[in-house]
């Protein structure tokens, strides 16, 4: 049953009665990879205007944030970015947010995996996400655009394991006539490695990505073709508002899920805010707007009136873009490299 936005025993409810349950935290806008979904080379070239430094949040306004959050109901925290491993000292704030009573999380491209795990974990970090669209190099250089190699993202997977930030997460957005012929090879990769494989379908997220509705591999299909070859199982949901239908391989050998915010929405179930690297917050991955959350918190307010502003911003929520698709085309929506995925 959903609840009242107007109960004041629901402060963090929003106008279709979601509760606040999850917070990401886009630490930086800039990344070493040009993935044409999502930072195409063509607009986010060297004469592409990054944020400065003095405009993003020090770890110590994130951290005090965060801490508003926790108190609103939120139990999840995800650092993402841009390449949230770009931020420097980044451990300095998994180490303030491991103090908080919430599990804090991370989404990479993998690239800096390697050497930073250890100290990530060490920090306090419990699990990682690593975006990985191809395990044929060649599928794989053409799709970051950077020429990066494969094999070290999946070093930087092996390094996450071995510094206990598992099961690992891998998710793969999946663009028909790209890398849809990855899917197999994915699956028989990951299958029984302990980790946990997902596929993403390719978003119309920001304004710049090319996106068409023939380059969608619905996910029905995907689940399809991996069956094919090794039976599967549906699995329920972890906890309301996981956004990744899971199902389990049938011989015990692990679990794949996808990610289908074009081909069946779940946007009735939507628990995240977001926070941009210089605090404005978001309602939804399909926004066109933020509210300005940096500003009052610079002018010396106090966690009350911040407070009393993330609830003002949750409770006005109603966004379901992915449910009105073809009604609520905007012509600009903030890029997903700016508030993570």
């Amino acid at each position: 049953m959903a609840l009242s936005p107007d109960d004041p025993a629901h402060a963090a409810v929003d106008q279709l009665g979601r509760a606040m349950h999850d917070l990401r935290i886009s630490v930086t806008d800039r990344c070493n990879f040009r993935c044409t979904y999502c930072m195409p080379k063509d607009v986010f070239d060297r004469d592409h205007a990054f944020l400065p430094r003095s405009a993003l949040l020090s770890f110590e306004e994130i951290t005090r944030i965060a801490q508003l959050f926790v108190n609103q109901g939120v139990r999840k925290i995800r650092i993402t970015g841009g390449e949230p491993l770009l931020r420097k000292q980044l451990e300095r704030l998994i180490e303030q947010l491991a103090r908080l009573d919430v599990e804090v999380t991370l989404t990479t491209n993998g690239a800096l995996l390697a050497q930073k795990a250890r100290s990530l974990a060490d920090a306090g970090l419990r699990r990682v996400t690593v975006s990985l669209d191809a395990l044929d190099d060649e599928v794989f250089r053409r799709m970051n655009d950077v020429g990066f190699p494969v094999e070290r993202v999946l070093a930087g997977i092996a390094a996450a394991a071995d510094a206990g930030l598992g099961p690992v997460k891998v998710n793969c957005v999946v663009k028909r006539g790209t890398n849809d012929g990855e899917i197999l090879p994915l699956a028989r990769h990951f299958r029984g490695s302990g980790h946990i494989l997902r596929f993403i379908e390719f978003m119309d997220v920001g304004s710049h990505n090319g996106w068409n509705l023939d380059a969608v591999l619905p996910s029905r299909e995907v689940v399809a073709r991996i069956a094919a070859e090794f039976p599967l199982d549906a699995l329920d949901a972890n906890y309301t508002g996981e956004v990744a239908e899971r199902w389990r391989y049938r011989d015990g050998s692990g679990e794949i899920g996808v990610i289908a915010s074009v081909s069946h929405a779940f946007c009735r179930d939507c628990t995240r805010m977001r926070l941009s690297p210089e605090g404005q917050l978001f309602t939804c991955l399909f926004a066109d707007r933020g509210h300005d959350l940096r500003a009052l918190l610079r002018s010396g307010a106090d966690d009350g009136a911040l407070t009393a502003r993330i609830r003002q911003v949750w409770r006005s929520r109603d966004d379901r873009y992915s449910e009105l698709r073809g009604e609520a085309n905007r012509a600009a929506k903030v890029e997903m490299s700016y508030i993570g995925g």
